[in-house]
């Protein structure tokens, strides 16, 4: 008789591979160039106003109208990755928002500029949750959270390292070759995805016709497996055929999925906040377009650090304390951010401090509810369960970035206010989700 192998077993009783390892780093790397794309517009607003006679408010729309694509790209990418793989999911995402950040360079005018930022956010909102759950489906249970938080980390990395070539670019070249660098290299890393990353080996137990690639694959990872034998995802409850939006209110996740949902939508509406309009509410206080750039990646370095602190501390901690702190921090640092005032003329150091903290404890949240969410949801529904919470997060950063120019009109203390506002609503939907992770000693081997 032939021995049936339960493949999230056998990857949770193992070992974390350097291979396994590789393969997260390769996830890794379209969610760095997400992130670029992701806040390429808030970089460059300062220069379109200036370049095309516009207005702040005309860039409300367009933000929200990226976003819009996000909320749809989102769910829509999570169903291909649940129906059809998460490799050609994501793939397509970066090939999708690669071509269209490309494309945004030639644009003369707002429709134009809107259209292909709609483009944008279709395969930049797909491609964070088919690299989570990619790197979620590689690793072992007791490395998760590591897992799916370094690869998260790369969405304010990806946001840092665009501000830095932003402050250098956009003086010299514009902001169409900040575009043009910010297309192109996604469509390298799409052909390197290609050549390199194969599919998820939980998602490839659930198809028996591909029964020979998950061989080889396991056999890779450093498995090995007796002749004939077959195997199964133990953590399946939904055919793959019938993943639905319902599918996350049964099996007893509707009271999580609520909670995740209301975070998400307040913590990532305070995250787009920043990452649409920081440099526009800097210019307009009177500084230039190369400091207002560099502020926002002084904010995503600190969440890069917040990242990998949270790593450590929800190891060390479970979820739970870290994530409610963190909301409340967060909510504090912007309040006092209300006292330093910011101009042309000031030291900025203070503030930039501050905003760096900011950075780290929001984004440290955010990316942190990614694992979780990975966490609540079975294999048969997670990229969906990741891609709608996701998308909801959208929803809330759409009505941010609607009305970012607003709050930026009514004065920096309205912008910080509702920062503030925004982290303690995350703090109440955290706490109110129950199946939070425990600390790694508590994980049972």
């Amino acid at each position: 008789m032939s021995q049936s192998i339960d493949v999230g077993a056998l990857i949770d009783g193992a070992a974390w591979t350097t291979y396994q390892k590789l393969m997260t780093a390769l996830a890794a790397l379209a969610v760095i160039f997400d992130g670029f794309d992701i806040q390429i517009l808030a970089f460059a607003i300062p220069s379109l106003i200036k370049e095309w006679h516009a207005t702040r408010s005309d860039f409300g729309p367009v933000l929200a109208i990226g976003l819009a694509g996000m909320v749809i790209g989102g769910p829509l990418a999570g169903y291909i990755g649940d129906r059809f793989g998460r490799r050609p999911a994501l793939i397509g995402c970066v090939v999708v928002f690669g071509l269209a950040t490309i494309a945004t360079a030639s644009v003369q005018g707002i429709i134009g500029l809107a259209i292909f930022r709609f483009i944008t956010g279709l395969g930049a909102g797909g491609a964070v949750p088919n690299a989570s759950a990619l790197t979620a489906e590689f690793a072992p249970l007791r490395r998760r959270p590591m897992a799916v938080k370094l690869t998260i980390v790369c969405i304010p990395l990806g946001g840092m390292l665009g501000g830095l070539i932003a402050a250098r670019v956009l003086p010299v070249y514009g902001w169409r070759t900040l575009y043009m660098i910010g297309g192109v290299t996604p469509l390298l890393l799409a052909m390197l995805l290609l050549w390199a990353l194969p599919e998820s080996p939980r998602f490839l137990a659930r198809r028996t016709d591909l029964r020979s690639q998950l061989i080889k694959l396991l056999t890779r990872m450093g498995h090995t497996l007796p002749a004939g034998a077959t195997f199964a995802e133990g953590s399946q409850q939904v055919s793959a055929e019938r993943v639905s939006l319902r599918s996350l209110f049964g099996m007893g996740l509707a009271h999580d999925t609520a909670g995740l949902w209301f975070a998400y939508f307040f913590c990532l509406g305070a995250i787009y906040l920043v990452f649409g309009w920081l440099p526009a509410m800097l210019t307009a206080q009177g500084l230039d377009v190369a400091p207002a750039s560099s502020a926002l990646a002084i904010y995503n370095f600190g969440g890069v650090l917040g990242v990998l602190l949270y790593t450590l501390l929800m190891t060390l901690l479970g979820s739970r304390g870290p994530l409610l702190f963190g909301s409340m921090a967060a909510a504090a640092s912007a309040l006092v951010m209300l006292l330093i005032p910011i101009s042309a003329h000031t030291n900025a150091t203070l503030f930039l401090a501050f905003l760096g903290l900011n950075g780290l404890l929001a984004n440290a949240v955010q990316t942190s509810m990614y694992a979780l969410a990975a966490h609540v949801y079975p294999t048969s529904v997670r990229a969906t369960g990741v891609a709608y919470a996701a998308a909801i997060g959208r929803v809330g950063a759409l009505v941010s970035s609607f009305f970012g120019a607003a709050i930026i009109q009514s004065g920096s203390s309205a912008y910080w206010y509702a920062l503030a506002i925004c982290m303690v609503c995350t703090f109440f939907g955290l706490a109110w989700v129950r199946q939070h992770f425990q600390a790694v000693g508590a994980i049972t081997e």
